[in-house]
């Protein structure tokens, strides 16, 4: 009597990247929800008092603008971050998670320089409610990026160099941050 021969080998499990798919699903229609309540009170502000933006009150548009293009270098360091990982390459593969952090802390920095120039409060009247309520989601959820990234960054550290889907689930993160910024930027920094 023969043996049969071995089966196949299991298919490669995406747990990570799927659940930073339905994660990045997750954040894109909780911003989405929350710039839809923008546009309709921006409306109705519109309808009622001519206005939306409070008077006396400017958004740096310089910040804003900036945040927007340091997302092409967030981007780009997660993907080579993923790439390098991918390919073996510890020392790339670290300062890729570290620049990716740095940046987005730096984006971070430039959210609460906007807070500080506004000269404007949480309980000053909806607007004020509306812009916190918004940019703060993005701030929570970029905090929530780095410390992925700085979880990515320690285990690779601690020699767990064979883990690519976590890096891969990063990327995934990262891009969704940045489509979420995207909206933010032309919904409530451009179009005000």
């Amino acid at each position: 009597m023969e043996a049969l021969p071995a089966g196949p080998a299991p298919a490669p499990r995406n747990q990570m990247v799927a659940g930073a798919t339905v994660a990045s699903v997750a954040m894109t229609m909780l911003v989405g929800g929350m710039l839809g309540v923008w546009a309709l009170e921006r409306r109705e502000a519109i309808d009622a008092e001519g206005s939306w933006l409070p008077s006396g009150v400017t958004i740096p548009e310089v910040p804003s603008n900036v945040m927007l293009i340091a997302f092409l270098g967030i981007l780009s360091f997660a993907h080579w971050a993923q790439w390098s990982a991918k390919r073996d390459d510890r020392p790339h593969t670290i300062f890729a998670l570290a620049a990716t952090a740095f940046v987005a802390v730096l984006v971070l920095n430039a959210q609460f320089y906007i807070y500080n120039q506004m000269g404007i409060g949480v309980a000053d009247g909806r607007y004020g409610s509306m812009f916190y309520a918004i940019t703060g989601a993005f701030c929570a959820l970029m905090i929530a990026g780095i410390v992925f990234t700085l979880v990515g960054l320690f285990r690779y550290l601690g020699g767990r160099t064979h883990e690519s889907e976590l890096l891969a689930a990063h990327t995934v993160i990262w891009y969704a941050l940045g489509v979420v910024y995207s909206a933010i930027w032309f919904v409530v920094y451009v179009t005000k």
